[in-house]
This record gives structure tokens, C-alpha cells and sequence, in this order.
């Protein structure tokens, strides 16, 4: 099994609610650091931006002796649940083939409010 379907397959049980969040970030991350993710990448990139952002330091790089010349490492803490609703809208977007990850990202006014409800914890 090739990386992008093993990816697509864990895209399609993550939003059948098949999979936690965290066991698709592991996957995610493993196939688009990993050689597997080379000419896939623009794929999984709008995946990719919403956990760094919520999850950051997901992952550890370490050189090894074997090609690409790096392992990848995952860091062992659950994903962050505020994030959640905003991974399945990127997922749900990637798995019906959208191009556009805008339509999957909130809005300047709703990152506002967002940041506004944060700091006053609503």
C-alpha cells in the first residue's frame, strides 16, 4: 500500500469517525515528512498547516543512515480538541478533493473573535 492511499484511507476513517485525531495526525505527518510524501505534498499541505498550528513540535526530526536521510518521530501528547472541528472541515475539504483550503480556514473576523473569546475564556 502506497503512502497517499494509506493517507486517504485514514482521511476517510477520521471522517467517519473511525479514527482519533491524534492516530491521522501521526499518519499525516509520517507520510508528508517522510520520502512517501514527495509529489503529495501540495495534498496534504493545507492538512499539514492546521497541525503545526494546533499541534506544534508534532513531530522530531533525527538523522539516520537510511534515505531521506531523516526519521521522523511523533510526539507523544493528544491532539488539542478546540482544534478539532477545524481539522475535520481541512479533512472533509481534502477527501472530497477541494483544491482551495481557504474555503476550510476561518475568516479574518472569525479568528478575531476567536482570539477575543480566548483571552477572556468564553
Amino acid at each position: 500500500m502506497s503512502s497517499a492511499t494509506s493517507v486517504n484511507a485514514a482521511l476517510a476513517d477520521y471522517a467517519a469517525g473511525r479514527m482519533t485525531a491524534q492516530q491521522l495526525v501521526g499518519i499525516v505527518a509520517a507520510a508528508y515528512y517522510g520520502e512517501g510524501g514527495r509529489g503529495t505534498r501540495e495534498v496534504y499541505k493545507p492538512l499539514m498547516e492546521i497541525i503545526e498550528r494546533a499541534h506544534p513540535g508534532i513531530v522530531e526530526l533525527s538523522g539516520t543512515t537510511e534515505k531521506p536521510g531523516f526519521a521522523v518521530r511523533l510526539a507523544e501528547r493528544p491532539f488539542p480538541k478546540r482544534y478539532e472541528a477545524e481539522l475535520r472541515q481541512v479533512v472533509a475539504a481534502t477527501v472530497t478533493g477541494s483544491s482551495s483550503a481557504a474555503s476550510a480556514r476561518p475568516g479574518l473576523l472569525s479568528r478575531i473573535l476567536r482570539a477575543i473569546r480566548s483571552i477572556f475564556g468564553t
